[in-house]
């Protein structure tokens, strides 16, 4: 299969780079513009902190009278087949959503994958706190704050059985997020566009139909994946339910609080997805989230200029004043 022709298809190399490369999909101007404005400046410090290239691509990659189109969600899948064609010195990409926010603290990801896989983060196992439990608080919060009628038993509380069942799948071990993945270019270029033109532009699915969970199974029963840290991939909307359920109670989603919220997140995560079509994935969208930013950045030079100036009594009492 031929994606759709390279001449019409927008892309830009924001940051150069020898092999690897963190790629994203930014379809319309819209959507372009406040991926730039939000979340380009913290993969931009990211990159160059590691010596990252970073290359987004701004326009569909199929034609939306073509048998196989599908929305963007699904067309992350036949990156790999345009990299490959167009960007040769390109070996390795780390892909992510464009709603993902990069701490300041985030070491290299690609030093944790394994570059024989297509390397995921489990959106189930693993995580700093129990699955059922916050999926139940996620349903309680948006019924009492959101939504009356919102029902406690929705889609989100599928098991993996139900999950799978529920798309005419055979059960897998487990569920990755699909907003972050890392793999090597030549070597899975072909199994990305073979899932992708397997399904046609009728395919349906619970997350808006999306891809998510059929890349699930794809690539899972294949046994072709590898699972990284969940700080690679840290949920906004379980992060929110934990330890910031507050921000529910009076529609605190945005402004100066919100911002602290998920600077604090940062703090102890690495990347940060805002997945979701309900507002909490709409918070990345902040004004504040910036300025909070270089402000713990100034705290942050201020105690290690004090670490490196003054001796450990000196730096206890300043401490206690």
């Amino acid at each position: 299969m031929v994606i759709k022709n390279s001449s019409k298809i927008k892309s830009k190399i924001i940051i150069k780079s020898k092999s690897n490369y963190i790629v994203s999909l930014a379809v319309g101007k819209k959507f372009y513009k406040d991926w730039e404005k939000f979340i380009l400046p913290s993969w931009r410090k990211y990159c160059h902190r590691h010596k990252i290239g970073l290359l987004i691509i701004k326009s569909e990659l199929i034609e939306k009278q073509n048998e196989f189109y599908k929305k963007s969600n699904w067309q992350k899948l036949l990156i790999p087949n345009f990299i490959f064609s167009h960007f040769k010195f390109i070996r390795n990409i780390c892909y992510l959503d464009t709603d993902v926010i990069i701490s300041d603290e985030a070491p290299n990801i690609f030093k944790f994958c394994n570059i024989q896989k297509i390397n995921v983060i489990s959106l189930r196992k693993n995580l700093p706190y129990n699955y059922k439990e916050t999926i139940s608080k996620i349903a309680v919060l948006r019924r009492t704050y959101l939504n009356k009628k919102y029902p406690l038993n929705s889609a989100i509380n599928f098991t993996l059985q139900k999950l799978y069942e529920f798309h005419g799948l055979k059960k897998q071990s487990d569920e990755f997020c699909s907003g972050v993945l890392v793999y090597n270019i030549k070597k899975f270029n072909k199994v990305f566009s073979e899932i992708f033109y397997k399904y046609n532009k009728n395919i349906k699915s619970i997350t808006n139909n999306g891809e998510q969970t059929h890349l699930n199974y794809e690539l899972q029963s294949r046994k072709i994946v590898n699972y990284i840290d969940y700080k690679f991939q840290s949920i906004w909307l379980f992060e929110m339910a934990n330890y910031y359920p507050f921000l529910y109670k009076n529609n605190k989603f945005y402004g100066r609080i919100a911002a602290e919220c998920i600077a604090s997140s940062l703090i102890n995560k690495y990347f940060l997805h805002f997945p979701g079509s309900w507002v909490e994935g709409c918070m990345w969208k902040n004004a504040n989230i910036g300025e909070v930013f270089a402000d713990k950045q100034l705290s942050k030079n201020i105690m290690l200029h004090l670490k490196k100036n003054y001796s450990g009594k000196a730096l206890g009492l300043i401490k206690m004043i």
